[in-house]
């Protein structure tokens, strides 16, 4: 899943850039979701600081009440993968941009064949965020591509005969088995239960009296068997 996150304080620009957003995807079979502000906001503020996967920036460097260098700096603060591409009308503001401590994708200046280049920057964007350990699976259509780390565990539902894929922002129902993810996802996952496997990267704390597993996010699962648990407890 790839998240475009945009702001910028025209209106005229932000539905220009969400045209060229859905044109340059539909080239792909990849989902994408697509949050449009033209204010860094509360809610702006809110799902910088969430855990959306895949995420590329595009940001406003000057909107009426905050810097784009500013949010870029404060996303950097807690997020290093996510793709940042700016827009401005200031070319002067590069020089900054350019002098500061956070990696960003590219910086576009509206009045110069800015379309173009925000397809281009897309584009690499793109290509950037399939460098990432990540998995991928096909669910009606639609191909889902999940950071590997990002998932918490995967259980298997007995009743609609598939898994599934819990990470820190949603859940997704694949037809798979467990010891197909297993294959798919490396030694750092273990099985906990017969029915659950586990990311130990992510795990926090095991208590083996009350079989709980607690996620380094506060989530906590009851899917510890005896059969499994030094499995678990060793990594």
């Amino acid at each position: 899943m790839v998240n475009f996150v945009v702001c910028d304080d025209s209106k005229e620009i932000l539905n220009s850039v969400n045209n060229i957003i859905d044109e340059e995807m539909m080239k792909n079979k990849i989902s994408y979701n697509k949050h449009l502000y033209q204010e860094y906001d509360t809610d702006f503020i809110k799902l910088m600081k969430s855990k959306l996967p895949g995420r590329i920036y595009i940001l406003d460097i000057e909107t009426p009440k905050n810097s784009g260098i500013d949010i870029a700096r404060k996303i950097r603060e807690h997020d290093v993968e996510s793709i940042i591409i700016f827009l401005t009308t200031h070319d002067h503001l590069g020089y900054i941009v350019l002098k500061s401590d956070f990696l960003f994708l590219s910086f576009i200046n509206k009045y110069d064949n800015y379309k173009e280049n925000l397809r281009k920057s897309i584009r690499r964007a793109l290509k950037l965020l399939g460098t990432k350990p990540v998995v991928r699976f096909e669910d009606r259509g639609a191909i889902y591509t999940i950071p590997i780390n990002d998932i918490l565990y995967i259980t298997r539902d007995n009743i609609e005969r598939k898994i599934v894929i819990t990470t820190d922002y949603s859940k997704y129902s694949v037809n798979k088995t467990l010891c197909d993810m297993l294959e798919m996802l490396g030694d750092t996952f273990k099985q906990s239960h017969r029915s659950c496997i586990v990311n130990t990267n992510r795990i926090l704390a095991v208590d083996t009296v009350k079989k709980k597993i607690i996620f380094d996010n506060g989530t906590e699962i009851d899917l510890l068997s005896t059969k499994y648990k030094n499995e678990v407890i060793a990594k």
